[in-house]
């Protein structure tokens, strides 16, 4: 991955942690609202001095994670989330509050809930277990201590209360277990569709090969021609030219009838062999039919167009087709320019005509549309 695109993708997580991180503040205020509530109604056993210390050291302990998260370095463990300490310290503080209450320690033992909820979806099974028998442990020690010294006001209702917990962090494990195997098969299954899609999209392209490639000669076939052909002429400038030739490689049909259509083949592969050696990259070459091709060299004015097609038919003159005996090879060549505004179908006409003429000049020969003899 560039440097770039770790930077976007730090940015975005540290966007989605803060606003996980949001929600956990936002917690916070709730169940400190509360313990006010529970304090002015005499439910809570802590002065206003207490309050006030504590909620300025929750306060504290939050505004550490906010920096941690805002200076980036949350980024250097190897859980960015920090879900696990998150989880411990909000145990920790749930615990203290408890201490201060009696008869309310059975409402707020939903913040237990509330508190392991936060990492359900971001611990590992064996994690969220330690974190639930840490969070038990502790009020279980609680009440425990009380006990020891005499203090609990109802120890039947404590000890119902230490049952309910453990339910519920049994049960609370078992669900997170659950949603992290349910969450790994989803990702494996995106893995899956991921690799699916990739196979397609190869299968696509080799698809649009095929459909736009001659299987003899590996060329473009006729209709993908005449698609490029016509993007490049709408996209022309007025003040440029594109050369345009029709090739007919001369007696084929001899070849054909005496040495036997693979010789004819081969002869077809000679020549595109021998065309991609002479083309610049950018250059179009096609199969037009038969043993008919057309040629298309972009930003090409007449002397470019002439050189070129007169230096591939010296090219496919000297060739050698492999396993073949032909006595000659040549082709004849009909050029002409595009200019912007042209029509195609025109052009290919007037390069067909300087082919004839080609043709009927003797073979082995380029003539051009725009010269009345063979260039």
């Amino acid at each position: 991955m560039s440097p770039s695109s770790q930077r976007v993708s730090h940015r975005a997580l540290q966007s989605l942690l803060l606003k996980r991180f949001g929600m956990a503040v936002a917690t916070y205020s709730m169940v400190l609202l509360l313990c006010w509530i529970a304090m002015l109604g005499g439910l809570l056993r802590v002065s206003v001095s207490t309050a006030l210390i504590g909620s300025g050291l929750v306060a504290l302990s939050q505004l550490t994670l906010f920096w941690l998260f805002i200076s980036g370095r949350n980024l250097r463990f190897s859980d960015p989330s920090l879900t696990e300490p998150q989880v411990l310290l909000a145990l920790v503080w749930n615990t203290w509050l408890m201490s201060m209450v009696d008869n309310a320690r059975g409402t707020l033992l939903a913040v237990y809930v509330l508190i392991m909820m936060f990492g359900v979806f971001q611990l590992k099974p064996r994690v969220f277990a330690r974190c639930a028998a840490i969070g038990f442990f502790a009020f279980a020690g609680l009440n425990l201590y009380e006990a020891y010294q005499m203090q609990l006001a109802d120890p039947a209702l404590a000890l119902l209360q230490v049952c309910v917990l453990f339910v519920l962090m049994v049960w609370l494990s078992l669900f997170g277990s659950y949603v992290q195997a349910l969450r790994q098969r989803m990702r494996q299954r995106r893995f899956a569709l991921q690799a699916h899609q990739d196979t397609l999209r190869g299968m696509m392209r080799q698809l649009e090969d095929l459909v736009a490639t001659d299987e003899l000669t590996g060329l473009f076939n006729r209709r993908h021609f005449l698609r490029l052909a016509s993007r490049e002429l709408d996209n022309l400038a007025p003040n440029r030219q594109h050369g345009l030739a029709l090739i007919d490689l001369d007696h084929f049909k001899r070849i054909n009838d005496v040495h036997g259509h693979a010789a004819g083949d081969r002869v077809l592969q000679t020549f595109a062999a021998v065309a991609r050696a002479c083309l610049r990259d950018g250059d179009v070459l096609a199969r037009y039919g038969g043993e008919e091709f057309v040629l298309l060299l972009p930003g090409c004015d007449a002397d470019r167009l002439t050189a070129c097609c007169e230096r591939l038919r010296e090219a496919f003159t000297s060739a050698e087709p492999v396993g073949v005996q032909v006595e000659r090879l040549s082709l004849s060549a009909g050029m002409t320019l595009l200019s912007a505004g042209d029509d195609l179908d025109d052009a290919l006409q007037r390069a067909d005509q300087a082919l004839y003429r080609a043709k009927r000049g003797g073979r082995n020969r380029c003539d051009a549309a725009w010269e009345g003899q063979g260039a």
